[in-house]
């Protein structure tokens, strides 16, 4: 299920920053996920942009860029994204060389996965790990 995957997820994370240039930053060089695009405002702020991870994706901005749904989130608090990752202890050990916060090392599940977790500068939580549920056509 991890790898380059194609197609269009149906659901996407959106997580808003204060400093969405130092979220992406995380994400691709400790966390693994690739630039698909990135959106700036005239200021240089992120409007929106898509990192990908496997076969699915996250998107990211930046806090009060104004719109809408900057509006609805501003009091919104941490969340917590769960990936799925080929190899656990290779990803942890990225992860760990660029200096992420690491809440918990690679571990074996009682239901069958290895996870890790992590956690970003402002507080999101992100798990890596092999559980993979299928999901009925």
């Amino acid at each position: 299920m991890a790898g380059t995957g194609a197609g269009r997820p149906s659901i996407y994370p959106t997580l808003l920053y204060a400093d969405a240039k130092a979220a992406i930053r995380l994400l691709t060089e400790a966390l693994g996920f690739t630039e698909l695009s990135v959106y700036e405002t005239e200021d240089g702020r992120v409007m929106h942009a898509e990192l990908v991870q496997g076969s699915g994706a996250v998107m990211i901005g930046s806090k009060g860029r104004g719109g809408r749904f900057d509006t609805l989130m501003r009091d919104a608090g941490p969340c917590a994204v769960y990936v799925v990752v080929d190899d656990v202890d290779a990803h942890h050990e990225r992860a760990v060389g660029h200096g992420a916060e690491i809440l918990m090392p690679p571990t074996d599940q009682d239901y069958g996965s290895r996870d890790y977790m992590a956690r970003d500068a402002e507080g999101n939580i992100w798990s890596f790990g092999t559980y993979a549920p299928e999901i009925g056509a």
